[in-house]
């Protein structure tokens, strides 16, 4: 089996002001074909399962470039176009090939670009023509667009949120396109248009048991793979929102009637599924009244995984002015604020402006003096085996509060961003991560108590505050009730 695999993937907040530049990639993750570390990333579970392959049963596998970008706004076109046709050009020098295997995220825009995935998912299609299957790996905070089913045999997103399980869609993927190289199975994908924008955290009910039900679906009655696409709500772009695809083998109305079942489901739980958020004033009470283990407290609205600055400063004003010790937050981006730490060094202390400097919805910098507790150059940490560059890192301690201040802007999903500066979380009563849902499957189970905050910020939980121009209409929560007759409960394909 020849295999070509590759990567782009990035998730594009149409509504940030940072723009996603071809630097942004080279500086999070960008490997050329024969650099890409012997690890499985985020973005590569395609390429990890095609390497096991290559071990195991004699696989011939061309790698082309792997490049992710951290979560920004809109992608410049020529950034795109460049990565694009890198990873196009690798492919017509890689013919012939039995079967392409792609990683992508699903939510990349760019200038000109509503659907990047689907523009090079078809140029894919169009070099290796009909009858070569392609797979796409896709995270669940996609658009799942026509153009690119169109253009793909098979697609199949991580089923977890967080993301915890991207090594084994990679096998999954694999697995179905080999058995269609072979002529063993004929993939046809069915798709039910939930018609919602909604969150689906996996890591609690009623989610959890949803996903472990259509998981037990596959492999039984002609059912190849069944995914979720949660949909990316800060991405406004007509395809965006939630829908079900079942991939059958060759079963196409069994395939659209499960998956109007499904997405069916979906709709009836959207009250259910997203946790409950709490003001910041709510969220600190009841932090403060628990007084046995950790409680973590989630700040979505400024979660760089979704493209925010990372650096609001609205949740530690707050816990500044109440008094509030024992207590730690992170990651704060800001590069300047950490050169001023590691100019002044460890055991300083003195006057620090950090935070809030991106826009309005950064809030206010905060101004206190500030200790150094720890300076780690090109601080790194781990997340299920991936590597985050986290840039220099300094730890401070205002007024009983340690700080995790970052010079590359990222998520707070692991327990490492605060123990390796130092923070010990075992002497501190609560912490605030800048993060969605990634952070539970490190800190979940090391919290007495998860509580999940609806701050100000640039991602805002209540999507109906979303600004949208482009979405398409009617779509829960904008519109109350999208469904104009039982006739529109269709399958899209």
């Amino acid at each position: 089996m020849r295999c070509f695999t590759a990567a782009l993937a990035t998730e594009t907040n149409t509504f940030s002001p940072i723009a996603t530049s071809r630097k942004t990639f080279e500086d999070r993750f960008y490997y050329p074909p024969g650099t890409h570390p012997d690890r499985p990333t985020g973005v590569t579970g395609p390429l990890w399962a095609a390497r096991r392959r290559a071990r195991e049963k004699g696989w011939t596998v061309i790698e082309g470039t792997c490049t992710s970008a951290q979560p920004s706004g809109t992608t410049v076109r020529k950034a795109y176009e460049d990565l694009r046709d890198e990873i196009l050009g690798q492919l017509r020098a890689a013919l012939p090939v039995d079967i392409v295997l792609m990683g992508l995220h699903g939510a990349m825009v760019a200038d000109g670009y509503d659907d990047c995935e689907g523009d090079i998912l078809a140029r894919i299609r169009a070099i290796v023509g009909s009858d070569v299957p392609v797979g796409v790996e896709l995270d669940p905070h996609c658009h799942l667009t026509a153009k690119r089913l169109r253009s793909a045999d098979v697609i199949i997103c991580f089923k977890e949120f967080p993301h915890t399980d991207f090594v084994e869609r990679g096998e999954e993927l694999a697995d179905i396109v080999e058995a269609m190289a072979l002529k063993k199975v004929k993939p046809v994908a069915s798709v039910f248009d939930c018609r919602m924008i909604n969150s689906f955290p996996t890591s609690r009910q009623p989610m959890r048991g949803f996903v472990d039900r259509i998981t037990a679906m596959e492999g039984r009655d002609g059912i190849l793979s069944i995914s979720v696409a949660h949909g990316f709500p800060y991405g406004d772009v007509p395809e965006m929102g939630t829908k079900v695809l079942v991939v059958t083998d060759d079963r196409k109305a069994a395939g659209d009637a499960l998956a109007a079942k499904l997405g069916r489901e979906l709709w009836d739980l959207r009250n259910e599924v997203r946790p409950p958020f709490l003001s910041i004033d709510a969220a600190l009470d009841r932090a403060s009244a628990l007084n046995d283990g950790l409680v973590v407290l989630a700040d979505p609205a400024d979660n760089a995984g979704g493209g925010a600055p990372s650096d609001s400063t609205f949740v530690l004003k707050r816990m500044l002015e109440r008094g509030i010790r024992d207590a730690a937050i992170g990651g704060f981006w800001d590069p300047v604020a950490v050169r001023l730490c590691f100019d002044a060094g460890e055991g300083a202390s003195f006057q620090l402006r950090f935070g809030g400097k991106v826009g309005p919805a950064s809030g206010d910098p905060i101004d206190a003096r500030v200790t150094v507790t720890k300076l780690v150059p090109d601080f790194r940490t781990t997340y299920q085996g991936t590597v985050s560059r986290m840039g220099d890192a300094a730890a401070i301690e205002v007024d009983g509060i340690a700080v995790a201040l970052i010079a590359n802007r990222q998520q707070a999903k692991s327990v490492d961003l605060f123990t390796g500066l130092g923070i010990d979380l075992a002497k501190r009563r609560m912490v605030v991560v800048k993060s969605t849902n990634h952070f539970f499957a490190e800190f979940g189970p090391i919290a007495a108590e998860v509580l999940y905050i609806d701050a100000p910020g640039a991602i805002p939980r209540d999507f109906t505050k979303i600004p949208y121009a482009r979405v398409r209409r009617p779509i829960w929560p904008l519109d109350a009730d999208p469904w104009v007759s039982d006739q529109d409960r269709t399958s899209d394909r």
